[in-house]
């Protein structure tokens, strides 16, 4: 699905957006873009990745990893800007283009990775008259000036969080840095 991720394999990303990421809308966290748009990384390499519907109500779900490079000191700061997102957007409501509304619910938890800083967010949209919400789910992992984010996009009463997915994918950055 790499066809599919709006992301650029070196150099800055090519979706840039002039509003700082501590001021980004809080429609933006359920977009895959998002940080690539709004926090600018050095360089960016992204990949979609999908976990096909199964059985019963799994639904599956599809998403991206990515990998973003900062200037020194800078992946500190953007970790901090998407708290503080998710603390002034914890409940919102977003009109589709269809003209039909969304309520939506933003937490925010630290993933199980031992690095540098980590966090799980989470968006959870409900539909007007539906009381089973869709979740987006997003895992960031910061080493040093890199960020490692696995993001499940709308997936409907997932079996499996985002960290296992993160888990694998920090493993995988891990051992191509060790050698």
């Amino acid at each position: 699905m790499t066809e599919q991720i709006d992301s650029t394999t070196t150099g800055a990303p090519h979706t840039l957006s002039t509003v700082p990421l501590a001021s980004m809308p809080c429609s933006q966290l359920a977009v895959s873009s998002f940080m690539t748009a709004h926090a600018h990384p050095v360089e960016d390499v992204a990949v979609a990745v999908e976990q096909e519907h199964i059985v019963g109500d799994d639904y599956g779900w599809f998403g991206q990893e990515s990998l973003d490079r900062y200037a020194p000191g800078r992946a500190a700061a953007v970790m901090a800007a998407v708290r503080g997102v998710a603390q002034r957007c914890t409940a919102y409501t977003d009109t589709l283009v269809d003209g039909s509304r969304t309520h939506n619910t933003v937490s925010v938890t630290r993933a199980d990775e031992r690095a540098d800083d980590t966090l799980v967010l989470r968006v959870a949209s409900t539909f007007s008259g539906d009381t089973d919400p869709f979740i987006t789910e997003t895992g960031f992992v910061r080493e040093g000036d890199v960020i490692i984010m696995v993001q499940k996009m709308v997936a409907r009463k997932p079996k499996s969080g985002v960290e296992t997915v993160l888990s694998p994918a920090v493993a995988a950055y891990r051992a191509a840095t060790a050698g």
